[in-house]
């Protein structure tokens, strides 16, 4: 049985509200990935992550939470959880993801890094200033945190100089590129997916050797419109790219955005999608945090799934060096 919705949206947004994110990370979580890089700090074109990949094992143990304390009598509580939350961070108390999980979220963060590197991109990132997009509590409807939280994100573009935002998520690109505009009238960064930035540095096809299923984020493809891109990129890699049913604009939603408050029909949404791409072929990629944790959680050990930057950075036989 899942915690009462009001309470868990409450905690969501308190925490967003006061404390930057809807579940805050420690610092050091959030800028593991390029501690030993050696990446500038800000100016005109930055590698935006938006903490979506580093908050993944905390999102996990949110979910378990939910689920344990919706099957005890402590669920009449929730109430009170959130007023305590109001005062000191309750989400502290979940349990720290484990250190190797915390080390493979590094992992998306830096081969982006290294695929830019190696298309002639020249980037900085923002380290402690490269802020959370409020994008869960976006999809859950707390438009008035997600407000507050653009304008902190619009802040620190700002005073890092920012001009040109690439970005590593979906669900970040959709925030800064397309919700941004609507709540912030002077909002001005322009705003890519690291998929399209290196698309448009598209180099030499090589021989097909390998095949794999695309999963298609519905951020990605329905609202943003970046379809072509990841084949494009999957191709020149030397993969042919199986269809799943259901793909391209008209993908199949992994039940990720819901998973915060129904975590049970979030798996059954999940399931369905993984039965379409098991029938669709072998290996499946995507490049989407949030569909990659549920789909993997739905297909059981079923079904290999692999983020679409990693499958890039092994073809290209790249390696995650400092850049010097």
């Amino acid at each position: 049985m899942a915690l009462p919705t009001g309470d868990v949206l409450g905690i969501l947004a308190d925490n967003l509200r006061l404390r930057g994110s809807v579940l805050p990370l420690p610092s050091s979580d959030a800028t593991r990935w390029a501690e030993d890089l050696g990446l500038d700090r800000g100016g005109a074109t930055v590698l935006y992550t938006g903490q979506m990949y580093q908050l993944m094992p905390y999102i996990e143990r949110l979910v378990a939470a939910e689920r344990r304390l919706g099957d005890s009598p402590l669920a009449r509580f929730s109430g009170l959880g959130r007023r305590l939350n109001r005062v000191v961070n309750v989400s502290a108390f979940l349990g720290r993801p484990s250190r190797r999980e915390r080390e493979e979220a590094t992992r998306v963060p830096r081969a982006v890094a290294a695929l830019l590197r190696d298309a002639g991109v020249r980037f900085g990132i923002l380290y402690e200033d490269d802020l959370y997009s409020g994008a869960l509590a976006y999809d859950l409807g707390l438009d008035a945190v997600v407000a507050t939280q653009a304008r902190r994100v619009q802040e620190r573009l700002r005073g890092n100089g920012v001009r040109l935002a690439i970005t590593i998520d979906p669900h970040t690109t959709h925030m800064l590129r397309t919700v941004y505009p609507q709540v912030l009238p002077d909002w001005d960064v322009e705003v890519k997916s690291y998929l399209e930035v290196l698309a448009e540095r598209e180099r030499a096809s090589v021989p097909v050797h390998g095949e794999v299923v695309l999963h298609d984020s519905c951020m990605l493809a329905r609202a943003e419109g970046v379809v072509e891109e990841p084949r494009r990129l999957l191709a020149g890699a030397g993969f042919a790219v199986c269809e799943p049913e259901q793909s391209g604009r008209l993908t199949w939603c992994c039940g990720g955005p819901a998973e915060a408050l129904y975590p049970e029909q979030a798996l059954e949404q999940a399931r369905r999608r993984v039965e379409q791409l098991r029938a669709a072929g072998g290996v499946c990629v995507t490049a989407c945090p949030i569909c990659l944790v549920n789909l993997e959680k739905a297909a059981d050990g079923t079904v290999t799934f692999r983020d679409l930057s990693e499958v890039l950075l092994e073809a290209r036989e790249l390696e995650l060096q400092p850049i010097g």
